[in-house]
């Protein structure tokens, strides 16, 4: 579904992204993993078309939909106007099937999106990405904020998505051990590059990576 080689990005003068490589095939869930300010927001930016890269390729087959850091709600629209937002064309705004993969949004629909948790407006930045009827779902820091109860409960609807619908996903997260534990195969990006890569349990069990990211003291 993404196929990145050598891809870099640029803000000016300053290298955001220096010749990094990543793939996710259909019906895979890939992490993406690495600290604050590594380039993964300005990589998803990039195969979302928001950034252009200064060299290397961006190939992105089927629909890519953004669940964007901060969710990026407007707060004076209801749930179901912001899910509406999400809609290509007037046949697919109808919020219906939304609320069938989604159903603690039923009751919320009405709701303005400003008065909601932030795990509710999460859920709803997540339908919204959903109106799009994408083949993969690029989701930038989806605990971001969040309490872990919260977050276990995004986590169990992303796991369904991609079994049940054959979603593909990459899940852009600081959370390694939620990323790890969520998807088969991920990446580490450190200073805009590709630290290591591999199966999770290859990352997990990698005493580097597990020192930086998952806590470990060994």
């Amino acid at each position: 579904m993404i196929e990145v080689d050598k891809l870099t990005v640029r803000y000016g003068a300053a290298t955001a992204l220096d010749g990094v490589g990543l793939t996710v095939r259909p019906g895979e869930m890939v992490a993406l993993i690495g600290p604050n300010g590594a380039g993964k927001s300005t990589l998803v930016n990039t195969l979302s078309g928001i950034l252009r890269p200064a060299g290397g390729t961006v190939i992105v087959r089927g629909r890519l939909a953004h669940v964007p850091e901060g969710r990026q709600m407007f707060p004076d629209l209801t749930v179901d106007d912001n899910l509406r937002l999400g809609g290509w064309r007037g046949r697919d705004r109808d919020t219906a099937r939304i609320y069938d993969v989604l159903p603690g949004l039923v009751g919320l629909r009405r709701r303005r999106a400003g008065q909601l948790s932030g795990g509710e407006q999460q859920m709803v930045a997540v339908g919204r990405a959903l109106m799009a009827r994408p083949d993969v779902l690029a989701v930038d820091e989806l605990s971001l904020g969040l309490a872990p109860l919260v977050v276990a409960d995004l986590a169990r609807h992303l796991r369904t998505l991609n079994a049940e619908h054959g979603l593909a996903v990459l899940l852009i997260e600081q959370n390694a051990r939620l990323a790890l534990d969520l998807c088969t195969r991920g990446y580490v990006l450190e200073a805009g590059r590709v630290a290591a890569a591999g199966s999770a349990a290859e990352l997990a069990g990698d005493p580097r990576v597990a020192a930086a990211y998952l806590g470990a003291t060994g």
